[in-house]
């Protein structure tokens, strides 16, 4: 009411100049008691709100402590969750899957570097070979140490470290000088890719189970990206400006995701098990904060601290020894599956187009010294094979949740042996490219598959090495297969490519020899 009479005095006065000197003041008296009686209401209101804010505050105070009293708590895998999945796992993804992109560029280069290397420097097969198994060779070793570095120092410090180590030596092979130089540096690469597989274990710990395998899976999308983009970049860059300039180009990518890395969080997981408590309350609320979600009611529930982490005897402990051997048999044939068969490509269409044929080795003989440079139609047919890994990653993302992690393995794996099988009866350039498309594809969506499955099987306080490990048996893999690929292709194309077929058949078999279904179960912490 005085609010009111108030304005409608305050209004009447704008122009005093409209009434007589005593009216005038009376009116001014009125306005001035009204005025005063509207002070005194306005603070009357002003300290009724702080009391509300007071005892609003002090509600909110006795709550927290009810909460306390009563014991109520509540683990990492509740609290990731109730958060569930938004914008900070959205950000997440973006990051690593940047730094995965770059990881394919260092690695895809592989299949387009040692051939030419292989022309241009008068090598034979065995040293054309050792280019690429240095790199391997270099993250082997490297796997298991920065899997070990991850238990020990965090996720964070191991993938910016390892990143800005590739790029480093990245950069620095587009300038050697020769042949033993570039297997030197090419091995410290490697040594540094060892540690991008922690860019996954850091993902998966902040990603609920119900969207895990979709989200872990799209980082293929990224892989396939960045192997797509290193056939484009070869094709504009290599018949013009030549190895070194594809080398410095495709190492640029990696200092944008150093750049980038300024936004990327620890693990909270990784915190409790160092016993650091309060950095990973905070990285929870600043997920809830930007999830605009909240966490469960009560208190973090402490990790146990006392177990020892990082130690590679723990993951043949507690009944993990035969997930463990199991997963080294299948990580194995991974990486000498996937990429025998992206060694096999560029061998498989050099050999065509010296001789018409499948996998026959050219007059030179295994020496080669007078081979020719991939053409722009091997760099086509390459790109094309190479877009297989999409189709591979949208079938592995619509039947692993509905299968289960083992099954979907199991049915790309025995795809992958069809179409290694129908490649050695290869009858001409279209059916080769055919039955590529169908291995890459199929190979791939099993590589995805047991990233996913391998960082939900450990627990949190041997989750990177476990993984660490895998990679680094994957390596050795690796390693063999450019000897398969690049040297006994040569001399005969159907017993190279029958090993690809009869290990890829011994991994369906330890596939479903697993004892443990991931799919819909949530991380364990110990």
């Amino acid at each position: 009411m005085l609010k009111r009479r108030w304005k409608n005095i305050s209004g009447i006065f704008k122009n005093d100049e409209d009434f007589g000197e005593e009216e005038n003041r009376e009116e001014t008296f009125l306005a001035k008691t009204l005025k005063k009686e509207y002070g005194q209401l306005q603070s009357t209101d002003d300290d009724i709100q702080l009391q509300d804010v007071v005892q609003g505050q002090q509600d909110k105070d006795e709550k927290c402590d009810e909460i306390k009293d009563s014991g109520q708590t509540y683990n990492v895998s509740e609290a990731v969750e109730k958060l569930g999945f938004g914008m900070f796992q959205a950000r997440l993804i973006g990051i690593v899957g940047f730094f995965v992109i770059a990881d394919a560029l260092e690695m895809m280069l592989l299949s387009i570097l040692a051939p030419t290397i292989r022309c241009l420097w008068h090598l034979d097969s065995v040293e054309e070979a050792f280019i690429t198994t240095v790199v391997f060779v270099g993250m082997m070793i490297g796997s298991s140490f920065w899997g070990w570095i991850a238990d020990s120092l965090g996720r964070f410090p191991t993938v910016i470290v390892s990143a800005a180590w590739i790029f480093y030596f990245g950069l620095l092979s587009a300038f050697s000088p020769h042949y033993y130089w570039i297997i030197s540096l090419r091995c410290l690469v490697g040594f540094g890719i060892g540690g991008s597989p922690q860019s996954t274990t850091l993902l998966s710990e902040f990603l609920p189970a119900k969207s895990r395998a979709i989200c872990i899976l799209s980082l293929a999308i990224f892989w396939a990206i960045g192997s797509t983009f290193t056939v484009a970049v070869a094709m504009a860059v290599m018949p013009t400006l030549g190895w070194r300039w594809l080398l410095a180009i495709l190492s640029l990518p990696l200092l944008i995701f150093l750049i980038m890395s300024k936004w990327l969080p620890e693990s909270v997981r990784f915190y409790l098990a160092a016993g650091d408590r309060e950095k990973a309350i905070q990285v929870l609320k600043q997920c809830s904060r930007i999830n605009k979600k909240e966490l469960p009611p009560g208190e973090l529930k402490d990790a146990n601290t006392n177990k020892p982490r990082g130690r590679i005897v723990d993951l043949f402990l507690g009944g993990q020894w035969k997930t463990t051997i199991l997963l080294w048999i299948i990580w194995f044939n991974l990486a000498f599956s996937y990429y025998g068969i992206v060694l096999t490509t560029t061998e498989l269409y050099q050999s065509y187009s010296e001789t018409g044929k499948c996998g026959e080795k050219s007059k030179a003989g295994i020496a080669d010294c007078g081979c020719s440079l991939l053409t722009m139609r091997d760099y086509i047919d390459m790109m094309w094979t190479t877009l297989a890994e999409f189709p591979g990653i949208i079938v592995t993302m619509l039947i692993i949740d509905y299968l289960g992690r083992k099954k979907t393995a199991a049915i790309e794996f025995l795809a992958t042996v069809i179409f290694y099988v129908l490649l050695m009866f290869c009858s001409g350039r279209g059916f080769m490219t055919f039955c590529i498309f169908g291995v890459r594809g199929f190979i791939s969506g099993a590589f995805q598959t047991f990233f996913v499955y391998t960082p939900e099987v450990y627990p949190t306080i041997n989750r990177a090495l476990g993984l660490g490990c895998c990679s680094a048996i994957s390596r050795i893999g690796a390693m063999l297969t450019p000897f398969v690929a690049q040297v006994l292709l040569k001399v005969s194309a159907k017993l190279a490519l029958g090993m690809y077929a009869f290990l890829s058949a011994i991994s369906i078999i330890a596939t479903l020899l697993l004892p443990i279904e991931t799919g819909g179960r949530a991380m364990v912490e110990t």
